[in-house]
């Protein structure tokens, strides 16, 4: 419910309102007043009214086209000082924007000095440097200020009257476009093309009962001050101007010449410095390989122009601004809410049919009252010129009353029936005018307006010639003030960034993780990571030999693996960087591998206590900073070297499992099941006897292919098993194996050919 407002008046005429009862009423007065005079334009003259204010003080101050520029400030200073009592700043601020022609569609004000420029629109100079006076397009906001059409209200301190609304001769809304944030509601109106507005208008006038679909025949969508493409679809404007909501998107134009792109428009409100800057910073990233150099080459003739030149004619131009429109401003969004100020002085989001109505209607009611205006002026000028006339007929009697009469006036009323007005017109004559030739000018007069008279009577009685006299001022002033469209409709395809992988130059490299965590790449796989100098207290751990293009896997003792792009990584000329300066693992975790290969490359993953998988590396991927978990390691566990299937061209088929008991087992690649992530499958049984320091732990693991011979180290020593003498470790996955001879049951890693698994992961 809807506090009730109590008031209790004390003896000292002190007024108490509860405090939410004043807050809420406070607030919705705030909002009502920011809503209404401050933030959202009307539908009459599309302004809102601080830019109201200062048309009209500029108008006040004969700043008309024709007249000399004026210092800014003293129009600020009339506004601020007569309509406006707000802040200086923000009203010169306001005034400037309806001078940028690339702000504004038709500016009202014309500029002179510093008024900003497309790279910064709010580089202008200060108020006193700075001139200003309307354009030609203002006088359609204020040709009809004096004839009757205005209703006035006080100014902010009662001492003079200011117009609450101009009477623009058109639908000014749509034309400028106009943003604004209210109190709870906001505005963002796009600018039209004015001759598609007013055929449009035109249109609904002979058919008012027009769809959205014929008036978009008319105005095919906004128009703004650049020539960049709109390439929303028609289907979504429709629904825009159907709804009074939607977006808008805006897309560079560009000219391709062998290697060099020319971008001729941007789109609206998008500054060609912060393009090049962006394009630029791509570059330095090693985004952009095809791109050599930037260029601006704007000037006074080609105001912009943006030169990207490739490196070679043969590199896909298409390709390469796509991927600029997709990461850069070439390509902009632009929000639509047509919220205004509708006849009924509330606000109201509007769709394009609703919008022309209303303003329609105002306008109606503006040109009948600027007829009623002209009519009232031409009936009394004709009722002073009946009694002028009567005053030549018999101007030989007026003077002698005149000489005669100490009081001639009511005696010139009562002798020849005239009214107060003309009696008082007939005193106010001249004597050089008392001539013949008078005579005949007053009866030519007299045609002329009473002819005048009866076409006013007729077009205000008349709801046809009304409407008639309507379409004429409109295809009057749309001929006069209007122009062709800058903004063309073109349909286009979405724009794609380029894959990043595409954006890289496709060669070998070597990651290196030293014990440290700390990681860089080296060019080629011909490197020895074990030679490489370290950090002081740090060596090497692990290395992978892989592509530039592809993701570097990291591999902790938590079981969470972490991507990088290989790209990325330092060079190996220095020592690195750490890898938690790009990954976040879990307090008290330590890398312990890398990988790098293709997405559908396969590892087999195992802890120390006997259990593993297959996995592919893609399951390994991810973009997550934390990581992700992969492998579940138990409390007293450590993850082992992944192990590839494929190396040097051959497919392992077979897994050999070794335990620091000394037992082996030998069994086929087949029987261990691919996850995606878990704890795996036992690999081969453990005893469970001793304490954990002694327990039986899984020493090392590899894949090899059948026929292969296994070497078993063991410190110094080292024992090589033949296909042969592999036969007799053979078993079952999960078995116990077979028992080392003696001397050899102490495996420190297990080999294929003479070479080990531990570090190189190829």
């Amino acid at each position: 419910m809807t506090p009730t407002l109590t008031a209790s008046v004390l003896a000292d005429d002190v007024e108490r309102l509860p405090l939410k009862a004043y807050t809420e009423k406070a607030y919705l007065s705030y909002s009502m007043y920011v809503i209404l005079d401050r933030a959202l334009p009307h539908i009459g003259d599309g302004l809102k009214p601080v830019q109201r204010r200062i048309i009209y003080a500029m108008s006040e101050l004969g700043l008309s086209v024709q007249s000399k520029h004026k210092k800014s400030a003293r129009t600020i200073g009339d506004v601020i000082g007569k309509y406006h009592p707000h802040g200086e700043a923000a009203c010169y601020e306001a005034m400037v924007l309806m001078a940028q022609p690339f702000s504004y569609r038709y500016p009202l004000v014309d500029g002179q000095g510093n008024f900003g420029s497309p790279d910064d629109p709010k580089s202008f100079a200060a108020m006193r440097y700075t001139e200003a006076r309307m354009t030609a397009f203002a006088d359609m906001l204020l040709s009809e200020v004096g004839q009757g059409t205005v209703e006035w209200e006080a100014n902010f301190d009662g001492t003079m009257q200011e117009p609450i609304l101009l009477p623009a001769r058109l639908p000014h809304v749509l034309l400028n476009g106009v943003t604004g944030i209210a109190v709870g509601m906001a505005t963002d109106i796009p600018p039209h093309n004015l001759r598609e507005v007013a055929e449009a208008c035109i249109h609904l006038l002979d058919h008012p009962k027009a769809g959205i679909e014929d008036l978009m025949a008319y105005v095919q969508g906004p128009d703004f001050p650049t020539e960049a493409e709109i390439i929303t679809p028609s289907e979504d404007i429709l629904k825009l101007y159907q709804t009074g909501n939607g977006s808008l998107r805006m897309r560079a134009r560009y000219e391709v010449n062998k290697s060099e792109i020319a971008i001729t428009a941007l789109p609206y409100q998008v500054s060609g410095a912060k393009v090049l800057e962006q394009i630029a910073a791509q570059m330095r990233a090693k985004k952009l390989p095809m791109v050599e150099d930037l260029r601006d080459e704007s000037d006074h003739e080609n105001p912009t122009r943006l030169v990207v030149v490739m490196r070679s004619s043969r590199d896909d131009a298409e390709a390469v601004m796509s991927h600029l429109f997709a990461t850069t401003d070439l390509e902009r969004t632009y929000r639509v809410n047509l919220n205004m100020i509708g006849l009924d002085q509330r606000p109201q989001v509007k769709n394009l049919h609703t919008i022309l109505s209303e303003w329609l209607t105002f306008r109606q009611d503006t040109v009948r009252k600027r007829l009623n205006f002209r009519l009232e002026r031409v009936t009394r000028r004709l009722h002073i010129l009946d009694g002028l006339l009567i005053a030549y007929l018999n101007i030989d009697e007026v003077i002698a009353i005149i000489r005669t009469e100490d009081r001639p006036k009511p005696v010139l009323m009562e002798r020849f029936g005239l009214s107060d007005v003309q009696a008082e017109a007939i005193l106010d004559l001249r004597l050089r005018r008392l001539g013949k030739l008078e005579e005949i000018e007053i009866r030519g007069e007299q045609e002329t307006l009473a002819a005048e008279r009866d076409q006013l009577q007729k077009t205000l009685d008349s709801p046809r010639r009304l409407k008639t006299l309507l379409k004429k001022e409109l295809a009057e002033d749309a001929q006069k003030y209007g122009d062709e469209r800058r903004s063309p409709l073109v349909a286009r395809q979405a724009a794609q960034a380029l894959d990043e992988t595409t954006l890289v130059t496709n060669e070998p490299v070597t990651v290196i993780l030293s014990e440290k965590g700390w990681i860089r790449a080296a060019k080629g796989h011909e490197i020895d990571p074990t030679t490489l100098s370290y950090k002081a207290g740090d060596a090497f751990l692990a290395a992978a030999r892989g592509k530039s293009t592809q993701l570097a896997v990291f591999l902790d003792s938590s079981g969470r693996t972490y991507a990088v792009p290989a790209h990325t990584l330092p060079s190996a000329r220095g020592q690195g960087d750490p890898l938690t300066g790009r990954v976040s693992p879990p307090d008290g975790a330590s890398f312990v591998s890398v990988l790098l290969g293709n997405p559908e490359e396969l590892y087999v993953l195992a802890t120390d206590a006997g259990y593993g998988f297959v996995v592919t590396l893609g399951d390994l991927h991810t973009r997550q900073r934390a990581g992700k978990v992969v492998l579940t390691v138990g409390p007293d566990s450590r993850i082992l070297p992944p192990i590839p299937l494929v190396t040097d061209d051959q497919t392992a088929d077979m897994v050999a499992v070794v335990s620091n008991a000394g037992r082996l087992l030998v069994f086929p690649l087949t029987e261990l099941p691919q996850l995606s992530k878990g704890k795996g499958y036992k690999l081969i049984g453990l005893s469970s006897d001793g304490s954990p320091e002694s327990r039986e732990v899984v020493a090392s693991l590899i894949c090899f292919q059948s026929g292969q011979p296994l070497t078993l180290y063991c410190g110094q020593r080292h024992l090589t098993l033949k296909p042969a003498d592999i036969e007799r470790y053979s078993g079952v996955r999960g078995r116990r194996g077979s028992k080392l001879p003696r001397g050899f049951q102490r495996v420190d890693r297990i080999g294929v050919n003479g070479q080990d698994n531990e570090g190189l992961v190829s």
